[in-house]
Order: structure tokens, then C-alpha cells, then sequence
């Protein structure tokens, strides 16, 4: 059969149409690359619009390169499409673990989600915010995926916005933050576990198939047995220098849920957000749905320098004053507990100025009249001045401690609720319980309903109405004893919203403080680390880590935070607790924003004199500790001898604190510790500070040493038997 001309080059036309779409597959992608200083998250659009992460880890010098990164594995088929999912929806082709499942309007549990346009705003020289618009083809849904990235630390916040235009409700069953999708040869996981006085114990195992949840039920003090923080080693454990790691961690102070899942291809899901137990979501036309963030970073010099990286964008962008100044303090909790009046308040008000510090705590016990707040069986939620212990008021301890020339801060518990109250007895409507169920207590308390407007309203007004009457009032302990039992909202037609509901309503009230109140340091404690995240910090100075404060014990904790959290942030008190010398103790609170809790008319006199000019001391260094770079230099699960340095940006000045933590005969620093962090060409001055009245240091001051030396060679402490604690002061030489 001959073919006319016109019907040869219609042919070719189409043949040539056909090859193109065939074999230039990149025509029709979108590559999105998240880049900060050194790590890069680059997402891919392809043909069918479904948006998947094409690559995660150290950034690539040519970004055109990003496309190839995919046909370098030669992996098991994804039958999906969807197992590198940007934000892998349920019940369409999906066969592993979602990060948004919904039932429709119209009953249909199936969704899709497909890229539909993106938006990149620079808000900063260091901040960006890259939103992506994500919509189901057969139902009015949409979802958009933010991402704000901190180029210079190497971290981003991740966290999605969930709304529809459908006729009717649609229901919310999971509604993770974030999706990540991570490629390496086998995955580390470092998690933490505890309980009270037991916090942050790490343990760290290799990830096997299936799905391994890190999760909290508890609804308040959610971070009581395991915390929301966590860390990913890729191929092998990344030791404090060396290894690819990612730390991450949800920036939420109620219930979590991160699922990581190794798939058949041997690749890691991290699927992180709200936990959606007990608490699907009733999602109405026009109403947005906003998860909280979940944040990461990357490093591929090990966790040292992930947590530095962590701790730089903590204090510049989300710790409440992180780059501000503390106040010292001390507190009447240890050397009274409950049994306190006016005049013993007083004589510690006079020890406060006499010990150096810069501030009075008020403990648990100041108030509640008709059920006295003599122990912790009575009395919370009303918060009146118990008038039997102080018959003038706060009022007048403010003004005492103002002519003493110290601050005078308070404690307080608002969410939280006695049986025996009057608050109880007034409104049993505000408290949650089962209406049909006995009341369980934690620490002899139940949990307000903050999920109610006027329960809100109620704890508002006892921080409001604390700075009304008393106006140079300068400090807030904020605690927050109880878990939440028997789950029950007498405010609340949905229960299921009730989870996501009081932790709104807590939000909301801390906003409106800060509003009011923006400047006035907060303490958050929750029993000790109860309740430590980034969503809970960005409205207080400062967390509490423990009611451990035995300083050989404390060594371990505050150790594990910092990985996470900056020492600016950390209140760590010297207390009666242990039995290491006042020396040991003070020293080890030092390493963060330091307290005392002692009875300082009882300290024998040298004993004062040390905490005197250790306080002293402290006051030169606290810039150095609070803004300087943290190197973790002796493992103290790992050696005899644990060593933390603090080192100034300027690599001028640190300060270096060495602890015996064994008890074994002859142990000591019997090798030299190796620094870290400082400049191998200047040349530096090592004295040894903090010595206890009558005692001489063994170090030479007068020795000159290069920081090519002290970081190649090191620098031994000469910690031992006798010399249990040592701090050395680190300054350059000119």
C-alpha cells in the first residue's frame, strides 16, 4: 500500500511525539531541593504528580546532579510508587505505614495527594519557608507541607496544614508532622527512656524490619517514660566525631507518635507527629487542621557536632531569651519543704544576699486556707496566700527581698488540682475524670480541663493576677505533676478532639502570658523532664531535667541533654542529695544556668566561702557556658572520667569541667584529655579554678601550650581519689 506524503509526515510526527515522551522523562519533573549550609532535601514531582524524596544527607555540589541519585540503587521494585513519599497517604496504592489517613465525607477511607505548585519565601539571610500545595484528584482535600529551613545550623522544621472543601466533615485518623525517607546500608537508633528521677537513659540498638514506635499516652508530663528526641546513625553508630547522624525531634508537649519503619527495599520511614490515639479528628469544611513541627538536622561529623548545630539554632530562634542572660537563685524547696513561715523565709531571703546569688524561690506550700498546703495532699488550685504561713502576704517578701537587693521568684502548679480543695468543691465540672469511674490520682492530683475556655481563663489569671499585686515579682517555676487519667472533658461534645484540645488550651494560655508578660523568666518543670520539647521552650527560659540532683547522677543526665538542648536552658540546683563533696556539687551544677537548694546558715564556713567565690567565679565564665560551643571530650558511660568543655566563638576562652565517676581503686585521668574546639594556631594559658578554701591545684598555670598541642595531645586534669572534681579555665595566651 503506498501512503500519500501528508500521511508519512502525520506518522513521523506522531513516532517523534512518542519517542520524546518516552525518553525525556526529566521534561516533565519538578525538583524541589531544601538545602541548608551542608545538607540538602531534594523532592521530585514526576510525571504523575505524586511528590516522593529523591535524596536526603550531605548536600551535592552540582544540583542538577540530584536526578541521577535515584538509578544509582538497584533495589527491590516499589510496587507504590509511594514508598519515598513526601507524605504517604492511606488507602489508595499505599502499602506501608501513612502519614495521613481520613475517611471522606462520603465515607471513602481512600486518599491521594499530588503535587500541585510550590512557594519559596526567604524570611531571613538565615531563614527560608518553602510551602508546597499537595490535592487529591477525586475529593476537594488538600494538604500543604511546610518546611522552614536554618541555613547556617543545618536545621529544619517540617510540619503540614490539612483542610477541605467537602460537604460535609472529614475525619482525621493519622496527621503526622512530617514524612522523611532516609537511604543508607543499615540504621542506628539512639532513644531514651526513664522515669522519675531516672530521665534520659540512652539506649541504642540496630533498626530490623517492621516498625519501631516511640510514642507517650500520658496527655501532660507526656515526656515522663520516653521523650520525643532521638537520634539516627546511617551504616554504622556515629561516636561523638565521626558518623552520619540525624537528630530528630517533635516540637510538642502532649501525646507523640514517631514510627520508624524499615521497609522491604531497606530503607528507613520516618513517619513523626501527634499521636492519634484515642483522637480521631472531626475536620469541618473551610477549618484547617495545623500539626505541630518536627525538626531535624544532619550531620556527617558525628553527634557533636549535629548537637552544637542544634543547640546554635535553639538559642537564636526558638529558647525563650536563649541568647540572653539567667538569674542565679536559691530555693527554699530542700531546706524546707512545706514547713515555712515568714521568718524562716526571711533568714533565707538574708542568705540569699549572703551566698552571692541572684534571686529567692518560693517552693510548693504558699498558699491555699481553708485546705492548707501543708503537704501534697491538699490545697492546689487555690491560690490565695495561706495566711497561718504568711500574714502579710507575698506581697511583703517581694519588698523584703527587693531591699535586700535580690529578686524573689515563685512556684506554682496551675494546671493541676487537689481533691481536697475548694476549687474542687466549687467546680468538680473544670476537673478531667470518668463520670462513671473512680478517680485515680498521680501525686495525689488530678488535671484541670484546659480544653475549657474558662479553665483557661482560670489559669491565666493566677500568673496575671501574681504580677498585678506584686509587680516586681521577677521569676515563674511552672510545674506540672500529673499524668492524666480516666481521659473525660465535661466541656467537650467530641471526646476524641479532647488530646489535641488541652494541649491547644495550654498553648493559648502561655501565649497570652508571654503577650502580657514577655520579658519574665519561666522555669518549665514537669516533675523534672516530664515535659522538655521545643514546643513547650519557645515560652520558657529554662527546664528543670530532674528531681535528681545527686551530682554523680546528674553528670549522666545532663549529659544525654545536651545533646538535644543548650546548657543556657538547663537548671541544674546544688542540693543535700549525694555524697560528694560541695565542691563536686557545685561544680557539676555549674554546667548550665545554676541554683542552689541548701540550707546556707548551716554550711560549715569554708563550705561557704567555696560556693561564694564559686558563684563569683561562675559569674565571669556564665557567658562562655550559656553562649559558647559545647564539646563533649570523656564519655562518662564509656570512661572513669567524664570531661565537658565550653569554648567562646572567638576561641579565646572556655572553661573545661573533668568528674571521677568511678569508684575503682586507682582510677583517675590517667591519660591526657584532647580538646576540642579550638584554634590549633593560638596558644593558651590552663589554670585550674573552683579550689576548695586551704587546698592548692597540682596544675602548673604558668605553662604555655598551643591548641595544636591540647587538641592532638590533650591535657591531663589530674583527676583522682582526691581530686574528685576539677574545673580548668581556659584563656589565650598574649
Amino acid at each position: 500500500m503506498k501512503l500519500s506524503t501528508n500521511t508519512i509526515k502525520r506518522l513521523v510526527s506522531v513516532a517523534v511525539l512518542l519517542v520524546a515522551q518516552q525518553s525525556s522523562p526529566l521534561s516533565a519533573q519538578t525538583i524541589i531541593p531544601i538545602q541548608t549550609q551542608n545538607n540538602a532535601l531534594v523532592l521530585e514531582a514526576g510525571k504523575n504528580k505524586d511528590l516522593n524524596i529523591i535524596f536526603f544527607g550531605k548536600k551535592l555540589n552540582d544540583i542538577n546532579e540530584y536526578p541521577l541519585v535515584s538509578g544509582m540503587y538497584k533495589q527491590t521494585e516499589d510496587y507504590t510508587q509511594l514508598l519515598n513519599s513526601v507524605y504517604t497517604p492511606s488507602g489508595s496504592r499505599n502499602l506501608v505505614e501513612p502519614a495521613l489517613s481520613v475517611t471522606h465525607s462520603d465515607g471513602n477511607n481512600s486518599l491521594d495527594l499530588r503535587y500541585v505548585s510550590h512557594k519559596e519565601t526567604k524570611i531571613g539571610d538565615d531563614i527560608s519557608l518553602l510551602s508546597i500545595v499537595l490535592k487529591d484528584p477525586v475529593y476537594d482535600f488538600q494538604v500543604i507541607l511546610y518546611y522552614k529551613s536554618y541555613y547556617k545550623e543545618d536545621v529544619v522544621e517540617q510540619w503540614s496544614e490539612i483542610r477541605h472543601e467537602e460537604k460535609g466533615d472529614v475525619t482525621l485518623h493519622k496527621y503526622a508532622s512530617a514524612n522523611l525517607h532516609l537511604k543508607a546500608k543499615s540504621y542506628w537508633l539512639n532513644q531514651y527512656h526513664g522515669d522519675w528521677a531516672k530521665e534520659m537513659q540512652p539506649e541504642e540498638s540496630k533498626l530490623t524490619h517492621g516498625i519501631k514506635t516511640l510514642d507517650s499516652k500520658l496527655g501532660t508530663r507526656a515526656n515522663l517514660f520516653q521523650p520525643s528526641v532521638f537520634m539516627i546513625s546511617m551504616d554504622s553508630p556515629a561516636n561523638e566525631d565521626e558518623g552520619n547522624v540525624l537528630y530528630g525531634a517533635l516540637e510538642y508537649s502532649g501525646n507523640f507518635k514517631i514510627d520508624l519503619e524499615l521497609d522491604y527495599q531497606d530503607n528507613l520511614r520516618i513517619v513523626a507527629g501527634i499521636n492519634n490515639y484515642a483522637s480521631p479528628y472531626t475536620l469541618k469544611a473551610g477549618e484547617a487542621f495545623t500539626t505541630p513541627a518536627f525538626l531535624y538536622t544532619f550531620s556527617t561529623e558525628g553527634k557533636g557536632a549535629a548537637s552544637r548545630k542544634l543547640q546554635s539554632w535553639a538559642r537564636n530562634y526558638k529558647l525563650l531569651d536563649g541568647k540572653g542572660n539567667r538569674l542565679t537563685l536559691l530555693n527554699n524547696w530542700e531546706a524546707t519543704y512545706f514547713d515555712f513561715n515568714e521568718s524562716k523565709l526571711s533568714d533565707l531571703i538574708r542568705d540569699t544576699k549572703k551566698l552571692g546569688v541572684d534571686m529567692f524561690l518560693l517552693d510548693d506550700g504558699w498558699f491555699a486556707n481553708k485546705y492548707p498546703r501543708n503537704d501534697d495532699h491538699a490545697g492546689l488550685g487555690d491560690w490565695q496566700e495561706n495566711q497561718k504561713k504568711l500574714p502579710n502576704g507575698i506581697g511583703s517578701l517581694v519588698k523584703e527581698a527587693d531591699a535586700k537587693g535580690v529578686k524573689f521568684g515563685i512556684w506554682i502548679e496551675p494546671e493541676m488540682v487537689n481533691p481536697k480543695s475548694e476549687l474542687y468543691e466549687k467546680h468538680p465540672d473544670w476537673v478531667l475524670k470518668q463520670p462513671n469511674r473512680d478517680e485515680h490520682y498521680f501525686r495525689n492530683q488530678l488535671v484541670l480541663d484546659l480544653a475549657n475556655p474558662k479553665v483557661q481563663d482560670f489559669v491565666f489569671d493566677v500568673v496575671d493576677d501574681l504580677f498585678t499585686k506584686n509587680p516586681k515579682l521577677a521569676y515563674i517555676k511552672w510545674d506540672c505533676n500529673a499524668v492524666i487519667y480516666n481521659a473525660h472533658s465535661a466541656y467537650l461534645k467530641n471526646q476524641s478532639h479532647f488530646y489535641i484540645e488541652y494541649m491547644r488550651g495550654l498553648y493559648s494560655v502561655l501565649k497570652r502570658i508571654r503577650t502580657k508578660y514577655p520579658n519574665t523568666p519561666m522555669m518549665l518543670c514537669s516533675g523534672g523532664g516530664g515535659r522538655v520539647d521545643y514546643g513547650a521552650l519557645q515560652y520558657f527560659t529554662e527546664f528543670w531535667p530532674s528531681d535528681n540532683t545527686d551530682p554523680l547522677e546528674r553528670i549522666f543526665i545532663q549529659w544525654e541533654y545536651s545533646y538535644f538542648y543548650p546548657a543556657i536552658s538547663s537548671s541544674n540546683h546544688v542540693t543535700d542529695w549525694g555524697k560528694q563533696p560541695i565542691k563536686f556539687r557545685t561544680d557539676v551544677a555549674m554546667m548550665g544556668k545554676l541554683g542552689f537548694d541548701i540550707v546556707v546558715s548551716k554550711l560549715p564556713e569554708n563550705d561557704l566561702k567555696f560556693c561564694q567565690q564559686a558563684i563569683k567565679n561562675y559569674n565571669v565564665l556564665k557567658d562562655i557556658i550559656w553562649h559558647g560551643n559545647q564539646y563533649r571530650l570523656s564519655n562518662p558511660r564509656e570512661n572513669s572520667v567524664a570531661s565537658m568543655a565550653y569554648v567562646n566563638e572567638a576561641k579565646t576562652s572556655g572553661v573545661i569541667f573533668n568528674y571521677l565517676v568511678s569508684n575503682r581503686y586507682a582510677e583517675n585521668s590517667k591519660t591526657p584529655i584532647r580538646l576540642k574546639g579550638l584554634d590549633p594556631a593560638k596558644k593558651y594559658r590552663v589554670r585550674e579554678i573552683n579550689l576548695y578554701p586551704g587546698t592548692k591545684s597540682s596544675i602548673n598555670s604558668e605553662t604555655i601550650f598551643s591548641g595544636n598541642f591540647l587538641m592532638d595531645v590533650g591535657f591531663n586534669p589530674q583527676v583522682n581519689s582526691t581530686r574528685t572534681s576539677v574545673v580548668l579555665q581556659l584563656e589565650e595566651a598574649k
